[in-house]
């Protein structure tokens, strides 16, 4: 009895607040209204749909994801399974049709559809996908496109006003708003390369790949990642800054890859004890712990305890941002470090050069590692200078090296118990193996052994 009681006094409210609002059309002077931006900025964020094949293990264990990692390479009958996934994407080239989203979202997409605002849908094209940023890129054919301009994420501040637009559990365009909460945020181990702008802007599952806009309509990021106990907005959303999304999409443009080089450097941050034995009266920087040998950081003269402050310019206030610097760089490009030695400031000179990668022949082990590219581990991987060992770069599907559960970003540290640190130490010892190998693995803040026969 007591909600019927209560539901003429709620309509009644409604009734009252409404006519008040509309009484109150007068704002005050500079609030500003958004809906006119949003008509011109709502038309170049698309809805994006994918359906995939994947080949699964027909056994109910292997659902379990727990077990699942610790027992990839256990045998069982392999069966393809469909999958289909909703997320978002933004046009940032009408002409030619080119969509920014996350490669979470289609990288392992095998149909992508996109779908306009206007409700035209359209079969798009996987331009190229690069997993350490989450960044891809997608084009269609179609005409009357509207992109969204693009903002400056240097002139970013926390506090400034944003728009989160996107296709939030697949209902459909949808807009949230809220302020920049932090910069910078880097170290959460999401990605391998890290900057992101934090959000408090509504975020849920589906908004991947949508825009991050300020109140001028311009992008100023890329919607990739919330934080939840159960997936769902709790107020701290990430969004990868536009400027390091269009440098990624360049790459992937021109060759369908990111062409990343190394500089051979471990770095990290300049903490107040290390500030304290290096005599410096900076507050950040990214301090040079390691260098590697016939590095370009070797061959640049760059030496442990030397203080990186900025990349071509550009201010370097952590580890994480000259890692981010080196990762969008090519292999074949100089690049300019501001480096602090003893007091004094130089400048010097890099050329980044690409990794060297290892494939296995069908000749070795009988073939059992085959179809996987193995090199050193990568600038912008989580335990890059917390580990030593050789990392597994690429893998084909249904390849050998697949099927016994080598994953990429995996990182070989042990072959028969011998210590893994170089890629020729490696290849050295799977082709001196006997029939029985045991391979130690760190995936992540996991350890494992593969062992084959």
């Amino acid at each position: 009895f007591s909600l019927m009681r209560l539901w003429p006094a709620v309509l009644l409210g409604a009734v009252i607040l409404g006519g008040l609002a509309r009484e109150s059309v007068a704002l005050p002077e500079g609030t500003r209204l958004i809906a006119p931006m949003l008509e011109q900025v709502v038309p170049g964020v698309v809805n994006i749909s994918t359906r995939s094949r994947v080949v699964v293990r027909d056994n109910p264990f292997f659902s379990d994801p727990f077990f699942r990692r610790f027992f990839e390479d256990f045998p069982g009958r392999l069966r393809e399974r469909e999958t289909q996934s909703l997320g978002s994407g933004v046009i940032v080239d009408a002409a030619k049709g080119l969509i920014l989203t996350n490669h979470h979202v289609v990288g392992m997409a095998d149909e992508i559809t996109v779908t306009l605002v206007d409700g035209r849908s359209f079969d798009a094209e996987l331009i190229g996908s690069d997993a350490p940023t989450d960044v891809a890129v997608i084009g269609i054919e179609a005409s009357d496109l509207v992109d969204v301009p693009r903002g400056n994420t240097d002139a970013l501040r926390v506090g400034d006003f944003v728009v989160a637009i996107g296709n939030p559990f697949g209902l459909g365009q949808t807009v949230t708003s809220g302020i920049v909460s932090a910069l910078g945020r880097n170290s959460l181990g999401i990605h391998g390369y890290e900057d992101y702008i934090q959000t408090d802007a509504p975020i849920n599952p589906g908004n991947s790949g949508g825009a991050l806009v300020n109140y001028d309509g311009e992008l100023i990021g890329i919607n990739t990642a919330i934080i939840g106990p159960f997936g769902g907005n709790v107020g701290i959303g990430f969004a990868i800054p536009v400027d390091m999304a269009v440098k990624v999409m360049r790459h992937l443009v021109a060759h369908g890859e990111v062409r990343r080089g190394q500089l051979g450097v471990v770095l990290v941050d300049l903490s107040s004890d290390l500030k304290q034995a290096l005599d410096l009266s900076i507050n950040r920087g990214a301090v040079v712990t390691q260098v590697v040998n016939d590095s370009p950081a070797d061959e640049a003269g760059l030496e442990p305890g030397d203080v990186i402050l900025a990349v071509d310019g550009r201010a370097a206030n952590s580890a994480a941002a000259v890692r981010n610097a080196i990762g969008l760089t090519s292999a074949g490009e100089t690049i300019e470090l501001e480096v602090l030695r003893n007091g004094r400031a130089r400048t010097v000179a890099a050329t980044i050069v690409a990794p060297k990668l290892v494939e296995l022949d069908e000749s070795q082990l009988g073939g059992r590692l085959s179809g996987a590219s193995f090199g050193p581990i990568n600038e912008g991987h989580p335990l890059y200078g917390r580990v030593q060992g050789v990392m597994v770069h690429e893998i084909e599907a249904n390849s050998p090296a697949a099927r016994l559960g080598l994953r990429p970003k995996d990182i070989i540290v042990a072959v028969n118990r011998q210590a893994v640190t170089t890629v020729e130490g490696f290849q050295k010892s799977i082709e001196a193996a006997d029939n029985v190998v045991l391979i130690n693995i760190q995936r992540g803040n996991s350890s494992m052994f593969l062992r084959l026969r």
